[in-house]
C-alpha cells in the first residue's frame, strides 16, 4: 500500500485518536493529581484545550469524508436522485468556500501570532501551533470536499444512486 493511499484512508482517524488519546490521559491524570494527590499539573488544561481545538477542526474533515455532517433529508428524499444530487453539490460547494475562507482567515490570523512571538504560559510552546489548528482542519476539509463531490458526480454519471456514506478507498 503507497503511503499516499495510506494518508488518504487514515490520517485523520490516526490523528483524531492520538489526540482523544492525549486529551483523555491528561484530564484524568489532572483529576487524579488534584483530588488524590492534592496537588496540580499547570500544564494540563492548557494541553488538552490545544487538544480539543485541533481535535475539532481535524473532525471536521472526517466527518466529510465519513459524510457524518448532520443534514435535513426530508427535501433530498422528496426530490429524487436529480434533485439530490443538484442539492448536495450546492451544499459542497458552499461548505467549500467557507472552508476555503476560513483556510485563508486562520492562516493569516497565525501568522499575525506567530509574528508576535506569543507563547502558552504554561507550556512554553508557541500560541501559533493551537492556531494552526482551524487552517490546517479546513486545507483538509476542502480536499475531502472535493474528494466528495469528484465521488458523487461519478456514481451520478454512472446512474449509480448517491450513497452518504464514506468514499471508496482511491
Amino acid at each position: 500500500m503507497s503511503v499516499v493511499k495510506w494518508l488518504d484512508e487514515n490520517f485523520e482517524r490516526v490523528l483524531l485518536l492520538i489526540l482523544l488519546g492525549v486529551m483523555t490521559v491528561v484530564i484524568v491524570l489532572q483529576v487524579f493529581m488534584r483530588y488524590v494527590a492534592q496537588s496540580s499539573l499547570t500544564w494540563s488544561e492548557e494541553l488538552a484545550r490545544f487538544c480539543f481545538v485541533w481535535l475539532v477542526y481535524i473532525g471536521i474533515s472526517y466527518g466529510v469524508k465519513k459524510a457524518k455532517h448532520i443534514r435535513v433529508e426530508a427535501l433530498l428524499v422528496v426530490l429524487g436522485r436529480k434533485g439530490k444530487y443538484f442539492i448536495n453539490m450546492v451544499a459542497h460547494v458552499l461548505f467549500l468556500i467557507f472552508a476555503l475562507y476560513a483556510m485563508y482567515y486562520g492562516f493569516s490570523i497565525f501568522e499575525m501570532i506567530d509574528t508576535s512571538g506569543q507563547s502558552a504560559p504554561s507550556l512554553g510552546i508557541p500560541m501559533s501551533i493551537m492556531y494552526l489548528g482551524m487552517p490546517l482542519g479546513m486545507v483538509l476539509t476542502s480536499i475531502r470536499l472535493i474528494q466528495r463531490m469528484y465521488f458523487e458526480t461519478k456514481m451520478f454519471k454512472n446512474n449509480e444512486e448517491i450513497i452518504d456514506e464514506d468514499m471508496p478507498k482511491l
